[in-house]
């Protein structure tokens, strides 16, 4: 099945529709079915509306992952990386953590590496 027309509301072959659905029309498709030899017109309305809040954009900072290095007795720092979300790297002997989580306790000042997934 392909689509031939895709038209706004207001346009030629839309009128109608327009009159029943108003202002909740969005579009009005032709489509075309081969195999039964058939023209479908659809539209596509809307049903429904509420307040929404775009999420921020995130910056490289808070997709950045580092590496976090403790010494065998911090273990007051291992709980602060740990309640921070820090997850611990067995094969680089790290806390693995994101940048803006280890901002936040101030633990940035820590940061053994960079690492790049």
């Amino acid at each position: 099945m392909n689509i031939r027309r895709n038209l706004k509301p207001g346009q030629k072959g839309t009128k109608k529709l327009a009159e029943i659905y108003g202002d909740s029309l969005v579009c009005v498709r032709y489509r075309y079915d081969e195999k039964r030899k058939k023209r479908l017109k659809t539209i596509e309305i809307i049903i429904d509306e509420a307040d929404w809040e775009p999420q921020k954009k995130k910056s490289v900072t808070d997709t950045l992952i580092v590496g976090i290095r403790t010494e065998l007795g911090e273990t007051k720092l291992r709980s602060k990386v740990r309640n921070a979300g820090g997850k611990w790297d067995r094969t680089r002997k790290l806390w693995v953590i994101s940048y803006t989580k280890a901002a936040g306790p101030g633990l940035e000042d820590r940061i053994a590496e960079v690492i790049v997934s």
